[in-house]
């Protein structure tokens, strides 16, 4: 048996879009002591159709086929041959297709190098014991930092920096407060370079001392100090100099002239080296280095200034606009100095024009054409450095198509009806309506809105049939067709209309509706205009429906509130129509005294104090009870002493410190006057005398009292009473409650940190120690490590978990991570902030090449391995998955392999796709492949 195997290929056509960087260049140092002389600048975008390269130093465009010193490789530039003289300078990428034009962001190229000190013999220094002096190390030329040391006669004996010498990082030199006969001898000046670690040393420079007497004692000077501007960038660490001469040794000591100087500062090198790590903006300002002995002292004050270089808050996206549209595109950084923006479209500066605006960071564009179309990109920048933020602008152009199918619209006589057109196109198509194959025309009862839609003013039956509208431009036309239907207005009776019942009786209202039988009916009761819910009125409603077109509502034993007015809502698909009826319901009979047929008055007994009562009359004999009266006028009662004493007395929360009393208000007939109000009393257990406070507020529920002198969860006997103009009512029983324990007074202990992906970090801690103020969840903050804490997420467990997962970072990026305990009352101190990195980016480019081999409904899968980039996580294996197409539900298989075998059930088409799994997660998704099941076909198809 000979199975027939068919190749397929098919290359799979992706949407156009222009150049977007997936790899952008970096500043570099290239050592001159490189064997090779050879400089690679990296740089790659992603882009259908694939981008072209080329390069800028400068600003200037650098011709690759003129110069044989440079070549392109895909998107990367190789400099031979490189020098100094020729090649420093910043560099940008500039990456191009049929789209648009990007720029990169630009690097800066330098070169490490470490020259020879002069040949030339150096004289001898010579002063007198106990004078200061200062020994020169003028550096030979030098490219980046060099670190400087001093030999003392000969090597391995390097000077030993202590209060009375110091070797400046600033100017090289060595500075001896107060020469003594052991500093006698020869020095010389070693440079390192920090690049290449090379080294040179200085000629030496002899020290002596004179033999014309000792120097006495005198004042400091001092000598080496950090300049009187000091600019530094935001998370650098910045070390500040100091030394003096002097006699005797002098003392250096420092001051921030407004406020502290922070916390994390560092004194190095005996204090004449100011050390501030990660250094903020809050650390900006004037410092001072005092130098002192017993002669006298010296100062010097110089200004700290923090600049940031800009972050993004908002940055511009793709956009996809019609034709004579307007763009509005708006972004927005931060900075110090405040930065400024300016725009480029396909690399080059975007000027303003009649049609184009530019102001602080938004771009707006009228009347949009096609030839606006392109890669624009947003660049915000300081005198520190510049962001750029790139997007394309896409002028679409498509015939008309409606994303819905022919249907049906159903109206009543009478009523208002709206034909909707809304097709996607590009530009704006014309839109005419056509019934039954006849042009609509306008008219006082049909209108054309603005919007395409068709309005028919107080529809009839003859306004029935197929209406059709047609949508056209110049890239073609389509129609849409709604068949309308109209039918006879519903009517709905709810009787009856009016009815009155006392309390405990029960009553049907019943709901009838006369309507077209070829529509559906349905049924809505209300109370007082909201839907009534049957399920929590403890039963005393039920819906029952014993026809299509009829509903019955029962009510039974009836409260007070179930007064109102009830509505019965009948719908249909053409029409919605609401009827009502009013239900009073009498109160009970009020308690008098026996009452005969011949009396004319009558003694209401047990009634509240200072209520307003109506009263009706109504007649009873041995046939029956007949009608109430009409109701009296309103009359209130007298004002008595309150008598009712507040219920759910409790207590709890607030702040430290705090007792807090809380109550349920007495409701106002039980009031009995005016002038109502709280007593508040309260005494610490085991204690005489009661505190007592008042509120004279009626509807008042708390009451807090504050004494720092009490401790957390102290326990009071609380009591509460009621009074009103006529005196004092009843307390309540006496409770226990207890002082608040405030919000948490301690850090959480022992978090650490883990990296599970690219964006996911897993944070662990353990509570604070027992105690008041225990924490009744934690807040987690996250932020970057060149950022503000201000800048970052907050968020917070479900309840007193000590685990959380932090979702949605940026791969391969260090965070600081703080936690802190709160609860109903504030929040707690936080924790240090300890540093975590997340962990790469997944591979951002999908499994290429999928191969695949059908045998039946064995299906064997193959691909290119992916490979990932510097800064992405490597790959540990691949994901396939499966799934039927129509379902949602995927099957999962995982193969450290390029390659897999599947079994597929019959009968059906089957999507696979294909992922890469690293640390950083899981990469893009490779094309997807479909795969139609079927017993005894066999074939062979290749992506």
């Amino acid at each position: 048996k000979v199975n027939r195997l068919t190749i397929l290929f098919i290359f799979l056509q992706f949407e156009e879009f222009g150049p977007v960087f997936i790899q952008e260049p970096d500043d570099g140092i290239f050592s001159l002591d490189s064997d090779d002389k050879k400089v690679i600048m990296n740089c790659e975008a992603r882009g259908n159709p694939v981008p072209t390269y080329s390069w800028l130093i400068n600003g200037t465009v650098v011709d690759t086929e003129a110069d044989f010193r440079y070549s392109l490789i895909a998107g990367n530039l190789i400099i031979h041959n490189a020098s100094e003289a020729i090649d420093y300078g910043r560099y940008q990428c500039r990456a191009e297709n049929s789209i648009g034009t990007v720029l990169s962001r630009d690097a800066l190229l330098q070169f490490a190098y470490l020259g020879a000190f002069s040949g030339r013999a150096r004289g001898a220094v010579s002063v007198r014991e106990g004078q200061g002096v200062v020994l020169m190390c003028a550096p030979p030329p030098h490219s980046p930092e060099i670190i400087y040391s001093w030999v003392f006669n000969e090597l391995p004996s390097f000077v030993a920096e202590d209060s009375r010498r110091f070797i400046s990082q600033e100017t090289g030199n060595l500075y001896i407060s107060k020469v003594q006969p052991s500093d006698v001898g020869s020095y010389v000046c070693q440079v390192k370079n920090t690049v290449t670690n090379a080294r040179v040393l200085s000629p030496p420079t002899p020290l002596a001392l004179k033999t014309d007497g000792v120097m006495g004692e005198y004042e400091p000077k001092i000598e080496a100090h950090f300049p009187q501007t000091v600019l530094a960038a935001k998370g650098v660490t910045v070390r500040l100099e100091c030394f003096a001469l002097g006699n005797p040794v002098p003392t250096i000591t420092w001051r921030k002239m407004s406020g502290n100087i922070p916390k994390k500062a560092r004194l190095r090198k005996s204090q004449a080296v100011l050390e501030i790590p990660n250094i903020q903006l809050e650390d900006s300002g004037s410092y001072e280095c005092k130098a002192e002995n017993t002669r006298g002292g010296t100062a010097f004050r110089g200004h700290l200034q923090v600049y940031t270089l800009p972050q993004w808050i908002s940055m511009i996206n793709d956009t996809q606009l019609d034709s004579g549209e307007q763009l509005h595109w708006e972004c927005r950084a931060t900075g110090k100095p405040r930065p400024t923006y300016r725009w480029l479209r396909n690399g080059e500066p975007l000027n303003s024009q009649s049609r184009v605006e530019m102001m602080n960071g938004e771009l707006i564009i009228h009347r949009l054409q096609q030839a606006d179309s392109g890669m624009y990109q947003c660049i915000a920048e300081n005198k520190y450095g510049a962001i750029y933020s790139s997007a394309e602008l896409k002028i679409l152009a498509s015939a008309p198509v409606f994303s819905t199918n022919p249907f049906r619209l159903i109206a009543t006589v009478g009523k208002d009806v709206s034909l909707e057109c809304r097709p996607r196109a590009s530009p704006k198509p014309r839109i005419s309506w056509r019934k039954n194959d006849r042009r609509v025309h306008a008219s006082r009862r049909i209108m054309l809105l603005r919007n395409n839609t068709l309005r028919i003013i107080n529809s009839s039956r003859s306004d029935e049939g197929s209406y059709v509208c047609r949508a056209e431009n110049q890239f073609g036309s389509a129609e849409l067709t709604t068949v309308l239907l109209v039918k006879e207005p519903m009517r709905v009776e709810l009787s009856p209309i009016r009815v009155e019942v006392t309390v405990g009786e029960s009553v049907v209202l019943s709901c009838k509706v006369t309507h077209d039988p070829s529509l559906d009916v349905s049924f809505l009761w209300l109370l007082n205009n909201q839907p009534l819910n049957t399920q929590q009125e403890g039963g005393h409603f039920e819906y029952i429906q014993t026809q299509s077109s009829t509903a019955d509502l029962m009510i039974r034993s009836i409260l007070l509130k179930h007064a109102g007015k009830y509505g019965c809502r009948a719908q249909t698909s053409a029409d919605s129509v609401l009827a009502e009826a009013e239900l009073l319901v009498r109160g009970e009979y009020a308690k008098t005294k026996p009452v005969t047929g011949n009396m004319e008055s009558a003694m209401a007994v047990e009634l509240n104090p200072w209520v307003e009562y109506e009263f009706r009359v109504v007649a009873t004999n041995g046939i029956g009870t007949g009608d109430p009266s009409a109701s009296s006028r309103a009359v209130r009662t007298k004002e008595a002493v309150p008598s009712v004493a507040p219920a759910n007395v409790r207590g709890g929360n607030g702040r430290r410190h705090e007792l807090v009393i809380s109550w349920e208000p007495v409701s106002e007939e039980f009031q009995n006057g005016e002038g109502f109000g709280y007593i508040v009393a309260f005494r610490a257990n085991g204690t005489r005398g009661w505190k007592e406070k008042m509120v004279t507020s009626a509807d008042s529920t708390t009451y807090k009292y504050r004494d720092e002198t009490f401790p957390p969860l102290t326990p009071f006997e609380v009591r509460v009473g009621v009074y009103n103009n006529k005196g004092d009512g009843p307390f309540s029983e006496v409770v226990t409650v207890f002082s608040a324990e405030g919000e948490p007074r301690e850090p959480p202990s022992e978090v650490q940190a883990f990296a599970i992906s690219s964006s996911e970090i897993k944070v662990m801690w353990k509570p604070p120690n027992p105690g008041p103020g225990r924490p009744q969840g934690y807040e987690v903050s996250s932020w970057k490590d060149m950022e503000q804490e201000e800048m970052g997420k907050k968020k917070r467990t479900k309840g007193n978990e000590t685990t959380m997962l932090l979702t949605g970072l940026d791969g391969n990026t260090q965070y600081l991570i703080s936690v802190k305990g709160f609860n109903s009352v504030g929040q707690g101190p936080a924790t240090s902030p300890i540093k975590i990195s997340t962990k790469k980016n997944a591979p951002s480019l999908p499994p290429g090449n999928l191969m695949w081999i059908q045998e039946g409904n064995n299906v064997s899968l193959s691909w290119d391995p992916v490979k990932a980039r510097d800064n992405e996580s490597e790959v540990i294996g691949y994901k396939v998955l499966l799934r039927q197409e129509g379902r949602g539900h995927s099957q999962v298989m995982r193969t450290p392999n390029s390659a897999v075998v599947l079994t597929l059930p019959e009968g059906g088409t089957y999507i696979i796709e294909v992922r890469a799994v690293s640390e950083g997660g899981e990469g893009a998704a490779s094309a997807q492949v479909r795969v139609l099941t079927s017993s005894g076909k066999r074939s062979l198809c290749g992506f």
